[in-house]
């Protein structure tokens, strides 16, 4: 049964692929199809839960909730998006965001939860260094602003320099990752290389101290949660 389950779990989540947009697409009829499979499955797995279970102590248990509301939203998400089909009227599947729900909230996925509560415990923990890394950030954009706005210079595609100040943001919210370096600093670097001590602290300040700092308050806490949760907290 564990086995079946997680097959006919991990089915509904590569639908995905193949439903529009997808990479690999498939007719509707056939992706609508093996999705009423895979609900009919899960909704089986839950009688059978539900059999062997107190009534009082499965209508109790959240994950069952979570498992029938799940069912019923992407039924009903299903059979709109096949009616506007028909009508040839443009929609969107907003049910796909549930999916995960059965991964999580079947009684074979304990550790699966276990990990999933350590992530969602750790994340109020974390959310201080995030507002300093957003503020550090903010303010660094804001200085960008005022020293490379000023000067009309031009990006390697002709487009105007650090004008915007939500396109700063974004550029160097990037330049965090190095993915865009050297690229983004060019233009400035080309005017003075004096600018590359702007790009050079910010890269220092937020990628090599706050990224580090981040990481490892996400590492402690994480680890601390998942010690809680295995030492005796019932994880159901």
């Amino acid at each position: 049964m564990r086995t079946v389950t997680y097959f006919f779990i991990f089915l509904n989540l590569s639908l995905a692929v193949f439903e529009e947009p997808a990479v690999y697409p498939l007719p509707f009829l056939v992706t609508s199809l093996v999705e009423v499979l895979c609900l009919l499955v899960f909704f089986g797995r839950l009688t059978h839960f539900a059999k062997v279970t107190l009534r009082n102590v499965f209508w109790k248990d959240t994950k069952n909730i979570c498992i029938m509301v799940a069912i019923l939203l992407s039924l009903t998400d299903l059979a709109i998006y096949g009616v506007l089909r028909i009508y040839n009227v443009s929609s969107i599947r907003w049910s796909r965001i549930v999916r995960p729900i059965f991964l999580i909230n079947f009684a074979e996925s304990r550790q699966i939860r276990r990990a999933f509560r350590s992530i969602r415990n750790t994340l109020p923990e974390i959310t201080y260094v995030f507002l300093l890394f957003m503020f550090s950030l903010l303010m660094f954009s804001l200085m960008a602003l005022k020293l490379f706005g000023e000067r009309n210079l031009q990006t390697a595609e002709g487009l105007p320099y650090f004008k915007n100040y939500l396109e700063i943001v974004f550029d160097l919210y990037v330049l965090v990752t190095t993915a865009n370096s050297p690229d983004v600093m060019m233009p400035a670097f080309d005017f003075s290389s004096w600018y590359a001590l702007f790009f050079i602290a910010f890269v220092i300040v937020n990628t090599y101290i706050f990224m580090s700092l981040f990481l490892a308050v996400v590492y402690n806490n994480y680890k601390k949660h998942l010690k809680v949760t295995s030492g005796g907290v019932n994880c159901d």
